[in-house]
């Protein structure tokens, strides 16, 4: 990928939450259904709803904040691709381009969504994007990082093969019919009982609840690597929620300070694990453990295999941090 545009997004109010190394939307969902005024796509008028067919790409959609939630929810059905991208920004209109013609090649295996950064501040800041064009995916309402920055098709062909191949492995292998995002085939089946629960008490903001329904789904069958990873991703959503801007930034100073702080060393291996910094809190805990011994050791390698659960333990950082670990363990 060639480097990205310098300028930077525009700022927004926001405290978003990174899952599997990106962002928790959970905070735009709530927002009011009203379009931002001035939007736009490179190439293309405006479009509608999700739901709606585009006029000259079925696949293809303009997210808004109206119908931002309907992609999250089809995002279970199929991968979205969202192109987040900027007037501003002189590779934007070649990236979205690229996408869609790519997108379009899939034959309904994807979804494209493109986002006016200057329109929709708070979807930029949700997933951190620091320069445009950038683009993420969207998996069962997870964002899946792609690339910043221009784009050559090889490559992003080689991405989107692997998303999909991501996106069957968690059971989201449906394809979107011929009327475009609103046409979806049922294929994928409904979640257990207990996995619909947890999801509903996810939506509703009660990430306490959710995790009683994954271990509950644990008890019935210890194997369930779903809610395994749902449970600690709940965890670390709950863990984070309550913490506001300067209880963040204290925390930040205290690990600093104090690097055989427990609790200042996990907090701050939380927040960088949220934030996209997979590489930096999985390190942080190998380190602590490697400085300290008894309760407090294994307390911290407790935490280090939950968030491996959260960033997905086929990940190739969580198998440089257990290579790590086994040096400082043995």
């Amino acid at each position: 990928m060639t480097s990205p545009a310098s300028r930077p997004v525009p700022p927004a109010a926001a405290n978003p939450l990174n899952l599997r190394g990106a962002v928790d939307l959970s905070s735009l969902k709530q927002r009011p259904a009203a379009p931002p005024a001035g939007t736009g796509t490179p190439g293309a008028p405006a479009a509608g709803n999700a739901g709606e067919e585009h006029p000259r790409r079925p696949l293809r959609v303009d997210i808004t904040e109206a119908n931002f939630q309907e992609l999250v929810e089809l995002s279970a059905q199929v991968p979205v691709v969202v192109a987040l991208w900027a007037a501003y920004s002189p590779g934007s209109a070649e990236v979205v381009d690229v996408l869609e013609r790519i997108v379009d090649s899939y034959e309904g295996q994807l979804v494209l969504g493109a986002a006016d950064v200057e329109a929709f501040p708070q979807l930029a800041q949700a997933f951190q994007v620091q320069a445009v064009p950038t683009a993420v995916a969207l998996v069962k309402g997870q964002p899946v990082p792609l690339f910043q920055g221009g784009a050559e098709e090889p490559q992003v062909r080689s991405l989107l093969d692997e998303l999909l191949k991501v996106a069957a492995a968690n059971g989201v292998s449906g394809r979107i019919g011929a009327g475009g995002p609103g046409a979806a085939e049922a294929e994928a089946p409904p979640l257990p009982p207990l996995h619909q629960k947890a999801f509903d008490a996810i939506e509703a903001g009660d990430y306490a609840a959710a995790a009683d329904a994954y271990r509950q789904a644990l008890l019935e069958m210890p194997a369930d690597a779903d809610a395994k990873a749902g449970l600690a991703q709940v965890e670390l959503m709950g863990r984070l929620q309550p913490l506001s801007a300067a209880d963040t930034e204290a925390l930040r100073q205290k690990a600093a300070t104090e690097p055989d702080s427990l609790d200042a060393q996990l907090g701050v291996a939380d927040l960088d694990v949220a934030g996209g910094h997979v590489e930096d809190g999985l390190g942080r805990i190998v380190a602590f453990i490697g400085r300290n011994f008894g309760p407090q050791r294994e307390t911290a390698r407790v935490r280090l295999l939950e968030l491996f659960d959260v960033v997905g333990t086929g990940d190739e950082r969580v198998a440089k941090a257990r290579q790590n670990l086994a040096r400082v363990l043995f």
